[in-house]
């Protein structure tokens, strides 16, 4: 069992990381820094389509990832 979460973990730390690298950047350079994420707080900038999916996937990725992290540290530990 324990060996079966690990791997899990192994997946779902790759395939977020992919997910991570193929979404494109919000903003570029020291000014894209300081404004990028004002702009992004308040919701000037919505995600449609493609962006929203690799949105969402990142965060049932991101979520799952944590949650096997503490399960693969309850069961070793």
């Amino acid at each position: 069992m324990e060996t079966l979460f690990k791997v899990l973990l192994i997946i779902f730390s790759v395939a977020l990381i992919a997910i991570v690298l193929l979404q494109k950047g919000k903003s570029a350079g020291l000014s894209g820094a300081i404004t990028g994420g004002a702009e992004h707080l308040f919701g000037k900038q919505k995600a449609r389509g493609m962006e929203l999916l690799l949105q969402r996937i990142t965060m049932g990725l991101a979520v799952g990832f944590f949650i096997l992290t503490v399960v693969v540290a309850y069961v070793v530990g």
